[in-house]
């Protein structure tokens, strides 16, 4: 009867120095420096979302730039990357002053374009700023203007395009490059922009609104005769090399980036 008692207690004990062992072995992986940096971000996702839904937009992208700052190697860090990139889209494109952009009040003589060309911007940017319906424009009216230079780097090893400001990516976007590694590496400039471009291949003349025009709806000269910038009559070619050696976007994107950019912006192409 003692023998199977004491039996049975070092069953017990055996047991409860299991449970033990794992419940701290729980607590540790719980309070763990990865756990404690997962819980850190998810706080500051949450922050974020609740900052977005107050329409915070400033505040919510500097939390999503921390987040990529902080946790590189976090597997959100593209969605956190595309939700900062949404929100400049956001803020440029709409009449709220942010770091970048001033009020100019408009003088006698001034025209959209006469205001765009002073400030290195576009015109089609300033009436999107302001939401202006046309470009009739008033002495004494006030408007925002955006005066930070952008740059552009198309990188060839990946298809894509980033649109700059300084040392921070504003917008990324899926591109094609040149057919066995054909677009030229250097530093060029945007030279001339045209909306509905005809295409001019060898012996013949393609016209915008034709199939077989595989510029699409922008072109973005640069200042290498015969490169540049342009849509695309076949999306499903982005993200490879397949061009002529131009850079080809979807149209949807190059219409976008044909409104922010105007002639002058530098372009860098690296391999």
């Amino acid at each position: 009867m003692n023998k199977k008692f004491f039996i049975g207690l070092s069953a017990l004990f055996v047991l409860w120095l299991i449970a033990l062992v794992m419940w701290i072995a729980g607590r540790g992986q719980v309070y763990s420096p990865a756990h404690k940096e997962r819980g850190l971000a998810l706080n500051l996702m949450k922050e974020a979302k609740n900052l977005e839904a107050k329409e915070k937009w400033l505040e919510a992208k500097k939390i999503y730039q921390k987040l990529i700052a902080d946790f590189p190697s976090a597997r959100e860090v593209m969605s956190w990357q595309r939700k900062a990139e949404e929100i400049n889209l956001k803020l440029l494109f709409s009449p709220a002053m942010t770091p970048g952009a001033e009020v100019y009040e408009i003088k006698r003589g001034d025209t959209l374009i006469k205001i765009a060309r002073n400030f290195k911007t576009t015109p089609d940017l300033i009436m999107k700023s302001n939401q202006l319906s046309s470009d009739r424009i008033m002495p004494g009216q006030k408007l925002k203007v955006w005066t930070v230079p952008f740059s552009i780097v198309v990188d060839k090893s990946q298809n894509l395009l980033m649109l700059k400001i300084k040392e921070e990516v504003f917008k990324t976007y899926v591109v094609a490059t040149g057919l066995n590694n054909s677009t030229p590496v250097g530093h060029f400039k945007i030279t001339n922009k045209l909306l509905n471009p005809t295409w001019f291949k060898a012996g013949a003349v393609v016209p915008a609104a034709s199939p077989e025009n595989i510029l699409g709806t922008r072109w973005m000269g640069f200042n290498l005769p015969g490169y540049g910038i342009h849509g695309t009559t076949e999306p499903e070619s982005l993200g490879q090399q397949v061009t002529q050696g131009c850079v080809r976007m979807l149209n949807s994107d190059v219409e976008e980036l044909y409104v922010i950019v105007p002639a002058g912006t530098e372009v860098t192409v690296v391999d």
